[in-house]
C-alpha cells in the first residue's frame, strides 16, 4: 500500500482507496458511508469526473457545495469533509446527463483541490473515527432507535422497510450513519454529522435532531388533521347547499337570488368590520336568505347590509405630516388667521411624534365671510385628508345626527355615518358648519346628540340608531364653525376648543383683495388677460365706500361686479378699458353705499370720539353731551341698550364726584343730555364708559376735548378703567377716522402687543388705569395737576367716617 492510499472495510473485506480521486460536487445532498442513493449528473465537469472514475476503479469523492447556485465551484465553495463513493450503476440519457447509483464507502478529509483533464481532482485523507463504548453509548443507541421508530411512523415519505434495515444493523457507527442519511434535514445539519469524528458526540447530535424533527412532525400531523376535518366539513356543507339549492329551485327561487346571497357572504368575510359588525351582518344575511325576495323587509335588510359593507371600518388616508408643506399650503389659501394655522401645525407636530390620533375638536367662531368654511377645506387638503362638510343650520331632528331606527322602509343612517361612507376613509376632516344655528322641537335636540360625537372620551364607540353597531370616530378631525357662542349649549361648548376669528383688518382686506379675490374673479369672468387690472386705490375705495363687513364676501362680490362690466366693455368694443383706480370705481359700482366717518374738526366741549365693535368690524362713536334746563337728571338717546345706559349713569356719578364744586346749584337748574348719533342702530356694551365720563367732565369743566384722540374702556365709580374686547377692530376704526392717539385700558396691553405692526405705527397708544390719566390725555391744555388735586381731595372726603361729618 502506497503512502497516498488508505484502507477501509466494505462488506467485511478490506478495500484499498487511492489518495487522489475525481471530485463530484453535490447540490442539496450529503452522502454518508454505507448509503446507497441515485444521483443525477449534468454538469460537464461532473460528467467528466464520473467517466474518469469508471475508467479507473469506479471510486469518486463527493463533497457538498456551500451554495447550491454556484455553477463552477472552486475549493472555497466546497466543504472540507466528503465521502468516497463507489459507482454501482450508470445510465446515459439522450440529453447527455448521467444517472448513477452510488454507495458511500468512507469519510475523507479534502486535503487539496486541483484541475485534471476537464474535471476537478482532490487529494483526500481518511477521517479516523473516535470509537466510544460504555453505558452512555448504549443509552444513546437505544434512545435513537426508539425515536427513529416514531420518526418513520410519522413520516409518510419513509417506507417501513427502512426501519427494518436500520434496526438490524449491529454496528452502532453504521447505524448512526444510516439514520443520518434518512433524516430529512438541511445540508449544513447533515454536513455537521458527516464531519463529526466522535461517535458519542455524533449520536448525541442525532438524538437531538430526531427530537426536534419529531416535534415538527407532530405539529404537521395535527395541522393535517385539522385541515382534513375542515375539508370534510366543507364537503358536508357543499352537499347540504346543493340539496338546499335543489329545494329552492323547486319552490321557484331563481339563481340570481342565490348568487346575491353568496355575494353578501363573500363580501362580509372579506370585509374588515368589527367582530360585532360581522356577527350582525351574518345574522342579517341569514334572515335575508329565508325571506321572500319581493317582501318589503328584504329591501330594508339589503339596504342595511349595503350600508355596513360600504363603511370605511379600517381604511385610512395617509396623512401629510410635513409641517413646512402644510404651512405653505395654508398660507397660499388664506392670508392671516395665524392662531388657526398655529393650532393645526401643533396638531401635526404632536401626531408626528406620537403617531396616535388626537381627539381634536376645533370651533372657529367669527362673523360671516372671514373664511371659516374654506379654511376647513384648506386644512383637509394641506394634510392630504378627505373633506366632509355638513351644514347644521336649521337642523331640528335628532335623527339627522344619530340616524333612524330600522322600523320602516326608507330608514337611513344619520348624516355623520352617511358622510363617512361617502368619504371612504375613517380619518377625514369633518366640518360641522353653522353649529350655532341648530334648533330643537318635539323630535329631539340635535345639539345633545352631538355631545357624544364631539367628546374624545366617547366617540371611539359612536352608536348610530340605524347601524346598531359601534363605530370609531376617534380618528376624525372635527372642525365646527359658528357666528356666535351665545346659542351653543354650555355642555357642547365645553367639548370644543374655541378659536376666535375676529375678522379681517383693513390692511388685510387690501392684501386679500390684491392676492386672492381679484385674480380669482378676473379668471372666472374671462378677463384674466386684462392688462390694466385693479390699482390699490380701487381696493381702498371699495372697502371704504361699498362694504361694511368683517369678512371679504361683499368685497369679492363688488370686485366680481367690476369684472363683469369689464367683460361687457370688451365684448362691445373689442378692447379692455384702462385700469380701475379709486377715482373710477364709482363709474362701475355707482354712488358709494357707505360714508366713511372722518374726525376733521376743531376740539369741542362735550364731544368725544368713542369706539365700538360690530359684526362688520370696528366703528367710531361721536358721543355728544349738552347741558339743558332741568332738575339734575340725565337724558340718554341714540337707541342705547341697558348696559350702555348703566355705563352712562356710572360715568355721570363719577363726574359729579370729581367736580363736587358744581354738584349743588348747577344740577338743581340743569341736567345733562347724552346722545350717540345714528339712532337707528342699536348700541350696547360698557366699553364707551370712559368716553362718556370724559364728555361729561369736559362739559362741567368747560374744557374742550382733543379731536385726534379716540378712547375705549369701561369705567367704575372709583374712576378705574377696566379692560374691553374687540381692540383690533376698534384700532382700525380709529385709524380710518383720522385719530392719531388711542387710549385703552392698561389690562389690554397683551391685546395691544398682538396688533399688527402697521397699526402700531399709525397710532400712538396710551395705556391707562385711572380716569385722571384719561382726562390728562384727552382734555386740551393738559389739566393733569388740577384734576389730580381735585381727585385726591374727593378721595379724602370719601374716607372720612360718616359719624364725623357735619
Amino acid at each position: 500500500m502506497s503512502s497516498s492510499e488508505f484502507m477501509t472495510t466494505e462488506d467485511g473485506l478490506d478495500v484499498f482507496l487511492p489518495g487522489e480521486l475525481p471530485l463530484l460536487p453535490l447540490r442539496d445532498i450529503v452522502v454518508f458511508p454505507y448509503m446507497v442513493t441515485p444521483l443525477l449528473v449534468g454538469r460537464s465537469r461532473s460528467v467528466a469526473a464520473v467517466e474518469a472514475a469508471m475508467d479507473r476503479d469506479k471510486f469518486l469523492c463527493v463533497v457538498a457545495q456551500k451554495e447550491p447556485e454556484t455553477e463552477e465551484p472552486a475549493s472555497d465553495d466546497l466543504y472540507r469533509v466528503g465521502t468516497v463513493i463507489k459507482v454501482l450503476q450508470i445510465i446515459r440519457t439522450p440529453d447527455d446527463t448521467l444517472k448513477i447509483l452510488v454507495e458511500g464507502v468512507a469519510r475523507v478529509h479534502v486535503r487539496d483541490v486541483f484541475d485534471a483533464d476537464g474535471f476537478l481532482e482532490v487529494g483526500v485523507d481518511e477521517v479516523e473515527e473516535i470509537p466510544s463504548t460504555g453505558r452512555e453509548i448504549e443509552a444513546l443507541s437505544r434512545s435513537i432507535k426508539e425515536r427513529f421508530k416514531e420518526y418513520v411512523r410519522l413520516n409518510k415519505r419513509l417506507p417501513d422497510e427502512v426501519l427494518l434495515s436500520v434496526l438490524n444493523l449491529d454496528e452502532i457507527g453504521r447505524m448512526a450513519d444510516s439514520i443520518s442519511a434518512y433524516i430529512l434535514g438541511k445540508v449544513p445539519v447533515k454536513q455537521e454529522l458527516l464531519e463529526e469524528p466522535s461517535l458519542e458526540h455524533r449520536l448525541a447530535r442525532i438524538n437531538q435532531i430526531l427530537a426536534n424533527e419529531l416535534d415538527i412532525l407532530e405539529i404537521e400531523q395535527r395541522i393535517e388533521g385539522e385541515v382534513q376535518s375542515q375539508v370534510q366539513r366543507n364537503q358536508r356543507e357543499f352537499y347540504l347547499n346543493e340539496q338546499l339549492r335543489a329545494i329552492r329551485k323547486e319552490l321557484g327561487y331563481t339563481a340570481d337570488e342565490d348568487s346575491e346571497i353568496e355575494e353578501y357572504h363573500r363580501k362580509i368575510e372579506e370585509s374588515s368590520m368589527s367582530p360585532e359588525g360581522l356577527e350582525i351582518a351574518r345574522r342579517e344575511t341569514g334572515r335575508l336568505e329565508r325571506m321572500s325576495p319581493m317582501s318589503p323587509e328584504a329591501t330594508v335588510v339589503r339596504n342595511y347590509l349595503d350600508t355596513l359593507l360600504s363603511l370605511p371600518w379600517k381604511k385610512k388616508s395617509r396623512d401629510r405630516i410635513d409641517t413646512a408643506k402644510v404651512r405653505e399650503r395654508l398660507d397660499a389659501d388664506h392670508y392671516g388667521l395665524e392662531k388657526v394655522k398655529e393650532r393645526i401645525l401643533e396638531f401635526l407636530a404632536v401626531y408626528k411624534l406620537t403617531r396616535k390620533p388626537q381627539g381634536t375638536i376645533l370651533c372657529l367662531v367669527g362673523p360671516p365671510g372671514v373664511g371659516k368654511t374654506s379654511l376647513g377645506r384648506s386644512i383637509a387638503e394641506s394634510m392630504n385628508k378627505k373633506f366632509v362638510r355638513i351644514s347644521l343650520g336649521g337642523v331640528r331632528d335628532e335623527s339627522e345626527i344619530r340616524g333612524h331606527r330600522r322600523t320602516y322602509i326608507g330608514s337611513k343612517p344619520g348624516r355623520i355615518i352617511e358622510s363617512l361612507r361617502k368619504a371612504g376613509t375613517r380619518n377625514p376632516v369633518f366640518l360641522l358648519d353653522e353649529i350655532d344655528k341648530m334648533g330643537n322641537d318635539f323630535r329631539g335636540d340635535p345639539a345633545s346628540a352631538l355631545l357624544e360625537v364631539l367628546d374624545p372620551e366617547q366617540n371611539h364607540a359612536f352608536s348610530d340608531h340605524y347601524l346598531e353597531v359601534e363605530f370609531d370616530l376617534s380618528n376624525v378631525m372635527f372642525i365646527t364653525t359658528a357666528n356666535s357662542l351665545h346659542t351653543i349649549p354650555p355642555a357642547l361648548e365645553d367639548r370644543m376648543e374655541i378659536i376666535r376669528l375676529p375678522g379681517y383688518l383693513e390692511h388685510e382686506k387690501m392684501i386679500i383683495a390684491e392676492r386672492f379675490l381679484a385674480p380669482r374673479q378676473m379668471k372666472r369672468n374671462g378677463v384674466a388677460k386684462w392688462p390694466g387690472g385693479f390699482r390699490k386705490s380701487a381696493f381702498q375705495t371699495i372697502i371704504d365706500g361699498y362694504t361694511r363687513e368683517a369678512g371679504v364676501r361683499n368685497l369679492e362680490r363688488e370686485i366680481a361686479g367690476i369684472c363683469r362690466k369689464v367683460a361687457k366693455h370688451h365684448a362691445e368694443k373689442g378692447k379692455f378699458p384702462p385700469a380701475v383706480t379709486g377715482d373710477t370705481v364709482a363709474k362701475y359700482l355707482g354712488i358709494p353705499k357707505f360714508r366713511r366717518k372722518i374726525v376733521d374738526r376743531e376740539p369741542e366741549i362735550g364731544l368725544v370720539v368713542g369706539l365700538a365693535w360690530t359684526m362688520a368690524g370696528g366703528e367710531i362713536l361721536e358721543i355728544e353731551t349738552a347741558a339743558v334746563p332741568g332738575s339734575g337728571k340725565i337724558t340718554i338717546t341714540g337707541n342705547l341698550k341697558d348696559v350702555m345706559k348703566e355705563s352712562a349713569e356710572t360715568a355721570l356719578s363719577f363726574a359729579r364726584g370729581l367736580c363736587r364744586e358744581m354738584s349743588g346749584d348747577w344740577f338743581k337748574k340743569k341736567q345733562i343730555h347724552i346722545h350717540v348719533p345714528e339712532g337707528a342702530i342699536p348700541k350696547d356694551g360698557p366699553s364707551a364708559g370712559i368716553a362718556m365720563a370724559t364728555a361729561i367732565v369736559s362739559l362741567l369743566r368747560e374744557v374742550p376735548v382733543r379731536s385726534d384722540v379716540a378712547m375705549t374702556g369701561e369705567i367704575t365709580l372709583r374712576g378705574r378703567v377696566l379692560p374691553i374686547g374687540g381692540l383690533p377692530e376698534k384700532a382700525v376704526a380709529a385709524i380710518r377716522a383720522g385719530s392719531r392717539h388711542l387710549i385703552i385700558p392698561k389690562e389690554n396691553e397683551k391685546d395691544f402687543m398682538e396688533l399688527a405692526p402697521v397699526i402700531r405705527k399709525q397710532l400712538t397708544v396710551h395705556l391707562v388705569e385711572q380716569m385722571d390719566e384719561v382726562l390728562d390725555l384727552a382734555l386740551v391744555g393738559g389739566n393733569r395737576k388740577t384734576v389730580r388735586r381735585r381727585r385726591t381731595a374727593t378721595a379724602r372726603s370719601q374716607a372720612v367716617p360718616a359719624a364725623g361729618r357735619k
